[in-house]
C-alpha cells in the first residue's frame, strides 16, 4: 500500500531500493486525484495514460541499472503556463484553450530528462495574473486545508496539489509572489530562485524582467532536488544566468551555525501589518535559528510600499505590452479579474515605466548594501493565514503592499517556509532571502529549520469528493 503522503526524497529512496515501483506510485496518485480533485480543482488536465507509460519505462530503466537520479519515477504536476509538446497549454484562459505547443518548455525537458513523470497540467490564475476567478473555463483551485479558502496565486493548482498529496512536487512561476504566496497559504516549501537561474523559455510570460520559474514541494530538500534538475544556463532565454550550478542537496548538510540573518520586521509589523499568529510564528522561527547558532539582528530598508509600487508598475507595463493586441481584439474572452486589472496598465506612460526601472536600481542597490554583512534576510511571506474566497477582492493585489514583491524587484532567491498553524489548523509562513545566485544558503537554512520543528509532519485531512 503506497502511503497517501510521500516526499520526493522518501519516494526516491524507496524506488532506488526497489521497495516502491514507479508504476505503483503513479497509479496511487492517479487514484488519489480521482478521489479528491473533484473538490480541489487543482488539475486542468490529467495525463493518466501518458504518466503510466512513462512510469513503466522508468521502472524498466531502473531495473536495468539505469536510474537517472532522485527524480526518476517521481510524479509531478506542471502549472499550465509551462508549455508541453502535443498537450494544450492554456494559461487557464479561454484565450488559449486550443493552444498546443510543438515543444516542451526548457525546464520541462530538464525535469523529464531527470526522470520526473508529468501527471498533468495544473490550475493557475489566468496568465498568472487574474484570479481567483469563477468566470474562466475551469474553476479556481481550492485550499486542501479548508476548501472555502484561497490557495494564493498564481501557482494555485500546484500549491493545492502538492499539499493534498496529489503530486509529490510541481512547477510554479513567480512575478510578484506567485510561488511563495501559494506555498505560504498551502503550507509548502516554495522557492523562487534567483532571476535567470532557471530558463523561462517555453513558459507563458507575464513580465519579462520580473518572471521567475521555480519548484514547489513539501520540503526544502525536495525543492533542492527539483532545482538541481531545473537549473542551468539556456541560451534561448536572454536572461538566463551563465553561472555554475552547485550541488544543492549536498549543501543541505552544511553548517548553519554562524549564519548572519537580518530580520525585516517593519515589513510585517507596520508596512503591511500581519496578524498575531503570523507575528508569533515568525518570532518563534527567529528563536529556532538563534538556537541553531545563527545570529539575528533587525534590518530596516525602504518602506514596503516603495518596493510594491515599483514592482507593480513594471509588472503592469510589461504585462500590457504582451497582452495589448489580444485585449483589443478579444477583451471579453479574458476573465473579469484579468481584464480589469490589466486594463489599468493602459494608463501607464513611458515615463512612469522608466521612473520605476530607475527606482528598481536604487532599491536593488539598497538591499545589496544592507546585506553586505549578512547571509540571509527573514520576513513574513504573507500577512495571515489563507483568507476565504469571498474576502479576496478583484483588486486585492493593489490594496496592501505585497510582502513578496521586493525580492522580484531585486531578483534575489527567496523561499516560503511553513512556521506553524493557526488554532483552526491553517498554515503560517515566513520568507528566507539570500544574495543573488545563492539558493544553496536559502535551502540549507530552510532545511535546518524544518528538521528542528515538527511542521513537516502535519498534513491536511481530506475526504473524498
Amino acid at each position: 500500500m503506497v502511503p497517501d503522503f510521500l516526499t520526493i526524497a522518501e519516494a526516491g529512496s524507496l524506488i532506488a531500493k526497489r521497495e516502491l515501483s514507479p508504476v505503483e506510485l503513479v497509479q496511487s496518485r492517479l487514484t488519489r486525484i480521482e478521489r479528491l480533485d473533484g473538490k480541489l480543482n487543482t488539475f486542468i488536465r490529467v495525463l493518466g495514460d501518458e504518466a503510466l507509460a512513462a512510469a513503466r519505462s522508468a521502472e524498466a530503466e531502473i531495473a536495468a541499472g539505469r536510474r537517472r537520479g532522485p527524480l526518476h519515477g517521481i510524479p509531478i504536476g506542471l502549472k499550465d503556463i509551462y508549455e508541453t509538446k502535443g498537450v494544450p497549454t492554456t494559461g487557464h484562459s479561454k484565450v488559449m484553450m486550443h493552444h498546443v505547443p510543438r515543444e516542451d518548455a526548457a525546464s520541462v525537458r530538464r525535469l523529464t530528462d531527470a526522470g520526473a513523470i508529468v501527471l498533468g497540467k495544473l490550475a493557475t490564475h489566468e496568465f498568472a495574473f487574474g484570479g481567483p476567478s469563477f468566470d474562466l473555463p475551469w474553476p479556481p483551485a481550492r485550499n486542501p486545508w479548508d476548501t472555502s479558502r484561497f490557495t494564493g496565486g498564481s501557482s494555485s493548482g500546484t500549491g493545492a496539489a502538492v499539499a493534498a498529496g496529489l503530486v509529490l512536487g510541481g512547477t510554479g512561476s513567480d512575478t510578484g509572489g506567485s510561488i511563495r504566496g501559494p506555498a505560504a497559504f498551502c503550507g509548502l516549501a516554495g522557492l523562487k530562485p534567483s532571476y535567470g537561474r532557471i530558463s523561462r523559455a517555453g513558459i507563458l510570460p507575464l513580465a519579462f524582467s520580473l518572471d521567475h520559474a521555480g519548484p514547489m514541494a513539501w520540503t526544502a530538500e525536495d525543492c533542492a532536488i527539483m532545482l538541481q534538475a531545473m537549473a542551468g544556463h539556456d541560451p534561448t532565454d536572454p536572461a538566463s544566468a551563465d553561472r555554475p550550478v552547485p550541488d544543492y542537496r549536498a549543501a543541505l548538510s552544511g553548517e548553519v551555525k554562524g549564519l548572519r540573518i537580518g530580520l525585516i520586521r517593519h515589513f510585517y509589523e507596520t508596512d503591511n501589518p500581519a496578524n498575531e499568529a503570523t507575528r508569533q510564528g515568525i518570532g518563534a522561527a527567529v528563536k529556532v535559528f538563534e538556537d541553531l547558532g545563527c545570529s539575528v539582528r533587525e534590518l530596516r530598508v525602504s518602506p514596503l510600499a516603495d518596493w510594491a509600487a515599483c514592482g507593480i508598475m513594471i509588472m503592469l507595463a510589461e504585462g500590457y505590452a504582451i497582452h495589448e493586441a489580444t485585449l483589443r481584439e478579444r477583451f471579453v474572452d479574458y476573465g473579469e479579474a484579468f481584464r480589469d486589472r490589466m486594463a489599468l496598465a493602459a494608463l501607464i506612460t513611458g515615463a512612469d515605466y522608466i521612473q520605476a526601472t530607475r527606482l528598481r536600481r536604487e532599491l536593488a542597490a539598497e538591499l545589496a548594501e544592507a546585506m553586505a554583512n549578512l547571509d540571509l534576510v527573514i520576513t513574513a511571506a504573507a500577512p495571515s493565514e489563507a483568507p476565504t474566497f469571498d474576502a479576496v477582492s478583484k483588486f486585492a493585489i493593489f490594496e496592501r503592499p505585497s510582502l513578496t514583491m521586493p525580492f522580484n524587484v531585486t531578483g534575489s532567491p527567496a523561499m516560503s517556509v511553513c512556521c506553524g498553524y493557526t488554532e483552526a489548523g491553517l498554515p503560517l509562513a515566513f520568507q528566507l532571502v539570500a544574495k543573488p545566485l545563492d539558493e544553496a544558503t536559502v535551502l540549507k537554512a530552510a532545511h535546518a529549520y524544518e528538521r528542528a520543528t515538527p511542521w513537516r509532519s502535519i498534513r491536511p485531512r481530506l475526504t473524498p469528493s
